[in-house]
């Protein structure tokens, strides 16, 4: 049965975009981490790996906050 909106999961043309938003991180650490997203997606969407986007804005810690205080301050 295809979804109400009338696409169909399988075979879709839509390209996912996953964007994660983080402070700063080793770039070995950010290839394994798009690694394992895109093989998520591969996985799940049966899709291939070239139709995976996946972007990561990163984020100073002096220009993001949690509890009331910036984390550069932690």
């Amino acid at each position: 049965m295809d979804p109400p909106n009338g696409n169909t999961t399988q075979g879709s043309s839509a390209m996912p975009i996953v964007t994660i938003q983080q402070g700063p991180r080793d770039v070995e650490l950010k290839r394994e981490l798009v690694k394992r997203v895109t093989d998520a997606f591969v996985d799940a969407y049966r899709i291939p790996a070239e139709t995976v986007q996946v972007w990561i804005h990163e984020v100073p810690a002096d220009s993001w906050g949690a509890a009331g205080k910036l984390t550069a301050d932690k």
